[in-house]
């Protein structure tokens, strides 16, 4: 035993849990490392009335304090206010061993619960002072419960905690904080949505970033946060109060619970914030390189899947435990309803880097009774150039970013050619990616635009990237946008452009949450935030990602337009089905009518060309095998220049009586661009109706 200041003595301690644990007789402290020679436990204890603040170093010896690849020690202390970090030390790093070891470098615990809090911006010191805290449970959840609401009828609502609140304009009392999300509960309410999706909120360097604004010289931002430090530790940058970050947090959570509103965090699980060997070591590369990252064979260099410098040996037995006790950790601790997974196809990677058939990191998390319940979603790609949208998993429980939706409606919306038939498919829930795999409708997590890549008042506005301001001389950032520019670049006072790109943004927001599948809205674009054409603003802690509230009244017609969008797909079931649709009439519809009928300018008339950028389809809900439904007809049009002339289908199995109420129109100024059923113009079937160049109209039957 060794003992310091006020009979601070120690035991052998205890292998599991891992981390740092409380118990009756102590603080026991367990840490992995397969390979290290030598792990020195390192305690900050704070001042006191009778002593200075001070450090404590605590040798684990591998003959005492060791059970296989566990170091573990007790500190024989009551103490929950203490601070606490390792030195590792083990084999000389070589270009042969893909060992990082260096005894000069204060590591983190990589399953701390808590980090030391740090204001936004505020320099970490973490080469100084051990940075892992003991987390507290002292949080009233007032008997909160999971909302449990299917993903068929989920709305997701992607936002950065920072950049949603931060402007002046946000007119919270905490802005770019946890507080500030909770003071925005009723927007979010009204709006609509039933998830929040957060950006990263586990702890990153926000200055770590080697990039210069080319104006100013002033060093940027890490702004996103997709550069994880850890995967447990909540940001508290993000706080109000740094030091009761957690809290804050949990209050968030349990108020938007309280609104009917689930949370879905974005986990980065695929690399670290580490970089390559030449990045900041600040844990795992410390502890075992070799166990916790993907290394050549040979080299031992990185593998590089992530396109970040490292990529997490995520079906390594220990990183698997790691991921999950992670996700468990969110869920039971911070009661959050969901998980993001980015680059999720690294998941997918075996030990070289080599796609598994089954991987076992992708069946624990669907298959984990702690997770059952929980929505998990994959961005399935990745940056070594794997695409899994519509291949991810068969799993029924994972739903992915589909890509392909974003794609095929933008191509439609900016006049392609040949771009009818895929959107045809991405409207009826992509049936050809994931009902063959026996999945739904809901497993497609439906995006136009999010975080990255451009806002969808962008996506209007601009041909090309304008990313001068990250520094990186514009080399940064997609350049397969698969926009168009509504005929000027960038900002415009010409009316008529100005027109043209709010009608197109309607009409995406109509394609969006009036086909199947789940809806997911990036935050700001449903009042026009625009990025001045940056499409990669990772970098930009400022009015570029900071949402400008004023917008959202100068721009209220179209904030009010999405409102209604979101309140229709919540109010008829037909546009979240849980099944795809029925191909024919084969005796399998309910009333012996197709639930989709497809045309093109002429009922019965379908137009599959290259050259057709005209489509219609009619949703007859009475059809619906799980409950009736009212009947909707939508007619697109495509064509850049050319306005088109439809017409109207009959009304399926209804009375002659029955007519057509026009309930949107997306070349309309608001309030006309959606009208309440009672209100609406009334059309008789077999008349004919002109749908502007790049514009929606949506019809309802309705019998009066």
């Amino acid at each position: 035993m060794s003992k310091g200041k006020k009979q601070l003595t120690t035991r052998r301690g205890f292998a599991l849990p891992i981390g740092c644990t409380i118990l009756g007789e102590g603080i026991n402290f367990s840490i992995f490392s397969r390979h290290a020679d030598s792990v020195t436990l390192i305690v900050e204890l704070p001042a006191t009335s009778t002593e200075p603040r001070h450090q404590k170093e605590f040798r684990l010896h591998p003959e005492v304090n060791r059970t296989g690849d566990l170091w573990h020690i007790l500190l024989e202390t009551n103490r929950n206010d203490l601070h606490y970090g390792y030195r590792i030390d083990g084999p000389k790093a070589s270009a042969k061993n893909g060992h990082a070891y260096d005894s000069n470098i204060l590591l983190v615990d990589p399953v701390s619960h808590m980090h030391r809090p740090r204001p936004w911006g505020e320099e970490s010191h973490s080469d100084q002072f051990p940075q892992c805290g003991i987390i507290r449970h002292d949080f009233d959840w007032q008997n909160d419960q999971p909302l449990n609401i299917p993903l068929a009828s989920t709305i997701i609502y992607e936002m950065h905690v920072r950049g949603f609140t931060r402007h002046h304009s946000s007119k919270v009392s905490c802005p770019g904080t946890y507080e500030g999300i909770r003071e925005k509960i009723p927007y979010l309410k009204a709006l609509g949505i039933t998830a929040v999706e957060l950006m990263p909120v586990t702890e990153f360097d926000e200055n770590d970033n080697v990039f210069q604004d080319p104006e100013t010289g002033k060093a940027l931002k890490n702004f996103w946060g997709y550069n994880p430090v850890s995967f447990f530790a909540l940001k508290s940058g993000y706080a109000a109060d740094p030091a009761n970050h957690i809290n804050e947090f949990k209050a968030m959570v349990l108020a938007l619970h309280q609104a009917g509103i689930e949370v879905i965090l974005d986990m980065v699980f695929n690399h670290t914030g580490e970089g390559g060997y030449d990045g900041n070591t600040t844990s795992f590369r410390g502890i075992d390189n070799r166990i916790y990252y993907l290394l050549d064979k040979k080299s031992k260099e990185y593998l590089n899947f992530s396109g970040c410098g490292n990529t997490m040996n995520c079906n390594h037995p220990v990183v698997r435990e790691l991921i999950r006790d992670a996700l468990r950790f969110w869920v039971i601790e911070m009661h959050v309803d969901g998980f993001r997974f980015d680059l999720a196809s690294i998941l997918g990677r075996d030990t070289s880097g080599n796609l598994l058939a089954n991987p076992p990191m992708i069946e624990l998390i669907a298959e984990d009774p702690v997770l059952r319940d929980t929505k998990i979603i994959a961005e399935a790609w990745d940056a070594g150039g794997l695409y899994q949208v519509g291949t991810f998993s068969t799993d029924a429980r994972w739903a992915e970013w589909n890509g392909m939706f974003r794609d095929d409606v933008r191509a439609f919306m900016a006049g392609h050619d040949n771009s009818v038939a895929a959107l045809a498919t991405r409207i009826a829930g992509s049936s050809d990616l994931y009902q063959s795999s026996f999945r739904h409708p809901f497993n497609s997590i439906n995006f136009i635009t999010s975080h990255d890549g451009f806002t969808l008042a962008d996506l209007v506005s601009f041909n090309e990237k304008h990313n001068l301001k990250n520094g990186e001389d514009n080399r940064d950032g997609d350049n397969h946008n698969i926009s168009w520019n509504s005929g000027r670049e960038g900002i415009t006072r010409d009316k008529k452009i100005e027109a043209l790109r709010l009608r197109r943004m309607r009409s995406m927001f109509v394609l969006l949450l009036l086909s199947q599948g789940v809806p997911m809205i990036s935050s700001g674009d449903e009042f026009g935030h625009s990025k001045k054409g940056n499409n990669n603003s990772w970098c930009q802690d400022n009015t570029l990602n900071w949402l400008n509230w004023g917008q959202a009244e100068k721009n209220s017609g179209l904030l009010r337009f999405v409102e209604q969008c979101i309140h229709l797909r919540k109010s008829h079931p037909i546009f979240c089905r849980t099944s795809f649709f029925t191909h024919d009439c084969d005796g399998s519809c309910a009333q012996g009518a197709p639930e989709i009928t497809w045309q093109s300018l002429t009922p019965g008339e379908q137009d599959w060309s290259e050259q057709c950028h005209t489509l219609a389809f009619l949703l007859n809900g009475s059809s619906m095998q799980n409950g009736q439904d009212d009947r909707f007809l939508i007619m697109l049009n495509g064509d850049r220049d050319k306005d088109a002339i439809f017409t109207l289908p009959q009304i399926p199995q209804a009375p002659a009586t029955w007519q057509w109420r026009k309930i949107i129109d997306t070349s309309l100024e608001s309030p006309l661009d959606f009208q309440a059923l009672h209100q609406a113009p009334v059309k008789a079937a077999m008349t004919t109706v002109r749908v502007r160049a790049m514009g929606v109209v949506v019809f309802q039957a309705s019998s009066s």
